[in-house]
């Protein structure tokens, strides 16, 4: 699949990668998928891959591309997700824009995200045309009653081992629960961070403390995918 410009904030452009289902004509719903803290790597590339090949035209923005790449966009990237605020939230909005537009797209969006992009995928989930969330081991807002208010329907994945979002999945649970929200809020009690990220280096992994977990994984997918079959079709 290609990677290509689409629109960013401030008229400005951005590289993402594209996926489209592989049989059929269309149209089809959409999701946004949104990076872990490596970016648009080729794991990020597999995971919209198979949200196409379920049939769904998948885009999956590069967010630090649209402020030229290195260590101080990837910070300036961080504190945009740590205080809810900034530029990036724009981009991801203009890829949904884009994406929404498509003649292959029927306008229907969801938004996936992982690390760092599930903390983008609730907030944008909640200011923002989605029709489902999917944020999977994501930061949550500092007051969720408050910022999450008029979020879509969400399916969310943790893992009960994850110390960097430790309590993430009950504390999420409780909130969209306070707000009324449709939700699948599931924690695994096998899965550290990242236990969706298959393809980073086991020694990396083990010394962040995070890694792959295989059937926690594809139970989440499975979930993933009969959540947004649900609200997006």
């Amino acid at each position: 699949m290609p990677v290509i410009d689409v629109p960013a904030s401030a008229a400005g452009r951005q590289q993402a990668y594209l996926a489209v289902p592989p049989v059929g004509d269309g149209p089809f719903p959409g999701v946004v998928v949104l990076q872990d803290v490596f970016g648009a790597t080729n794991v990020l590339h597999a995971h919209a891959d198979r949200l196409a090949t379920a049939g769904y035209v998948a885009v999956a923005p590069a967010l630090y591309t649209a402020r030229g790449g290195g260590p101080r966009c990837i910070a300036g990237v961080m504190r945009s997700m740590n205080s809810g605020t900034g530029p990036v939230f724009d981009d991801i909005e203009a890829a949904r824009t884009w994406l929404a537009a498509r003649e292959d797209c029927t306008g229907r969006i969801g938004v996936i995200g992982f690390c760092q992009g599930g903390g983008f995928a609730l907030l944008s989930a909640a200011r923002h045309d989605y029709a489902a969330a999917a944020p999977n081991y994501g930061l949550l807002p500092e007051d969720p009653d408050r910022d999450l208010v008029g979020i879509c329907p969400t399916v969310a994945s943790y893992g009960a081992r994850d110390r960097i979002v430790p309590d993430g999945g009950p504390r999420l649970e409780a909130a969209l629960q306070r707000l009324g929200v449709v939700h699948d809020v599931k924690t695994y009690a096998e899965a550290s961070h990242s236990f969706l990220e298959r393809g980073y280096p086991a020694s990396a992994a083990r010394v962040v403390g995070f890694g792959y977990h295989g059937p926690s994984a594809e139970d989440a997918w499975r979930r993933i995918l009969s959540f947004f079959a649900e609200h997006l079709r």
